[in-house]
């Protein structure tokens, strides 16, 4: 967790913005479904979905993060994340794969159904959308990054051995139209602008908010997470130059210096 600095304040946990996205007539339909880590929600889960995420309620960089599958044939296979290493453990029952991510996992967890990601040449991805205002001003689209996970590896972040590909690559990768692409642009914009106002409504002061987006392989657009607390770009300095000076204005107007 990073220490704050600067002016712009955050919603933490990542199953209180669940809960708010939910409240919302039109947003709640992006939302996987969430909850609080318990034995009797783990059963719940993997007995309506194929397979599952638990993470920290709050964190980032793809740290700590378990996923959950069930086998052929039987028990279900658990992949965790440790800093930049991935292990993969076969356990029997639903008890057990609560028993084992507790023992551990010293943080507040959720649990999250998992998507099945749409894929760029074989791999998963999901779209960071970086969200922005001066203060007094409106929220602005600043910045799309697509985040392309490591072959095999169960998140797509950047720090994790992920590839940033911008918008066009990604359509043009997947052969995709430029009508495609500027749609997706399009959705994507909308649904951000109406994530930040609604979020921004239950906690005054915000200025930023990352949105991670991803679509499934059927092309339904879902909200994986949004960071509001100090999400990172500065990665997009090498993808994208001219979006990363004008985060950077937006940055210095509300006081943040290490972006």
């Amino acid at each position: 967790m990073y220490d704050k600095k600067y002016n712009s304040r955050s919603i933490y946990g990542k199953l209180k913005v669940c809960r708010y996205l939910n409240s919302h007539k039109t947003l709640k339909k992006l939302v996987p479904h969430t909850v609080s880590f318990s034995r009797e929600h783990m059963e719940s889960m993997l007995a309506s979905h194929s397979s599952i995420y638990v993470k920290p309620d709050s964190g980032s960089q793809g740290m700590g993060i378990f996923k959950v599958k069930k086998s052929e044939g039987s028990g279900y296979t658990v992949k965790h994340i440790v800093k930049k290493k991935q292990l993969s453990h076969h356990l029997n029952t639903t008890s057990a794969v609560y028993d084992y991510i507790n023992k551990k996992s010293e943080k507040k967890l959720i649990i999250q159904k998992g998507i099945k990601l749409d894929r760029v040449n074989g791999r998963a991805y999901d779209i960071r959308v970086m969200v922005q205002r001066k203060p007094d001003g409106p929220w602005t689209v600043n910045c799309y990054s697509v985040k392309v996970g490591a072959s095999k590896k169960i998140v797509t972040n950047y720090y994790q051995g992920g590839k940033l590909y911008t918008m066009e690559k990604l359509g043009k990768q997947q052969g995709k139209s430029a009508a495609t692409t500027s749609q997706r642009l399009s959705d994507l914009k909308s649904m951000s602008l109406k994530i930040a106002e609604h979020l921004s409504s239950k906690r005054e002061g915000m200025h930023e908010m990352g949105i991670d987006f991803a679509y499934d392989r059927n092309q339904k657009l879902w909200v994986i997470e949004v960071n509001s607390n100090h999400p990172q770009f500065y990665p997009m300095k090498w993808l994208d130059s001219k979006a990363f000076k004008k985060m950077k204005e937006f940055a210095k107007s509300y006081g943040r210096k290490d972006a």
